[in-house]
């Protein structure tokens, strides 16, 4: 643990620090891991040296900021933390893929890059997490960067055939085709990071395998990069199947939104159930992801902030 004090000079403390302390406590909030703690005219850093350094930056950028404009607002505060999340993302070591427009596709915030890390540590891996967070896109491709570096020989990409409000029955064709469309963000990602011929070549030779959660009975999955998506829609007893047929030299990411369960009144949610009953299991990854990972348009953040704010009312 190392300590770093910052004494403010010339600079009014209700001004800077913000009402009941706000604009240090966003600071404090950011780095979790850290104390931050203000005394009089100073402010006391405790945590390790990388995040005493980045606090320490963002702290002396305020101060100038103060000193050029005169007021320091919460506003203020998450434009600097951003700033300081886009030079920790901002990393060529960190592109997974180059995508088929030539774009560098990479985590795009700390949750993000805390499911790639655990991905690489950890052969499952649970992304859970509001809509827009990217759990699925960033989920995608490491798969495909698994595929592409030879550390897998297939892809296999699954999601439970739960109608979400919609009767699939009235669909034409079987259930791969019925459930072809809930799959969409799944082939819309997987165009943007192969090629449309080679994307092609992959699923005809069952390189790349997109199917409903239903087709995976009775198989061992090996070799494989595995992503079960929507799973907060599976049964207890589709997950644990689905789970169970983890083979030798795979990887598994399960995604899911528990706020977008589909399921019967009465159906228990597999996902909800896994996750408590897993939580002490080692080897297994739990990543939790939030409003501040939404990547979409700025308003979906808003959007997610006002039904959980209604939620918890």
């Amino acid at each position: 643990m190392v300590e770093k004090i910052i004494t403010l000079e010339n600079i009014p403390l209700i001004e800077f620090l913000g009402v009941e302390n706000q604009n240090i406590n966003e600071i404090a909030s950011a780095f979790p891991k850290s104390k931050v703690i203000s005394r009089g005219n100073e402010i006391r850093i405790q945590g390790t040296s990388p995040e005493i350094i980045k606090i320490n930056e963002i702290l002396n950028a305020l101060v100038d900021h103060y000193h050029k404009f005169g007021a320091i607002t919460s506003e203020h505060v998450k434009t600097y933390l951003d700033k300081e999340e886009d030079k920790f993302l901002n990393n060529e070591s960190d592109v997974l893929v180059y995508g088929t427009r030539g774009h560098k596709i990479s985590p795009k915030s700390k949750n993000q890059k805390r499911l790639v890390e655990a991905v690489a540590k950890k052969d499952l891996v649970f992304a859970i997490g509001p809509a827009g967070t990217g759990k699925t896109y960033i989920s995608v491709a490491l798969a495909v960067k698994a595929l592409k570096d030879r550390d897998v020989e297939k892809i296999i990409i699954t999601r439970p055939a739960v109608e979400a409000g919609e009767n699939l029955g009235f669909l034409p064709g079987d259930l791969k085709e019925k459930i072809d469309p809930y799959l969409r963000p799944i082939y819309d990602a997987l165009h943007d990071m192969v090629p449309s011929e080679k994307l092609r070549y992959y699923m005809e030779n069952g390189v790349i395998e997109i199917a409903p959660l239903a087709y995976m009975r009775g198989r061992t999955l090996n070799e494989a990069f595995i992503l079960l998506d929507e799973a907060q829609n599976t049964t207890p007893m589709q997950i644990k199947m689905f789970l169970t047929r983890m083979g030798p030299h795979s990887k598994v990411i399960v995604t899911g939104d528990m706020s977008q369960i589909d399921l019967p009144t009465k159906q228990k949610s597999g996902l909800a159930e896994s996750l408590k009953i897993l939580k002490d299991v080692k080897g297994i990854g739990f990543i939790e992801l939030d409003g501040k990972d939404v990547i979409r348009h700025k308003l979906v953040r808003s959007i997610i902030e006002a039904y959980d704010k209604e939620e918890n009312s």
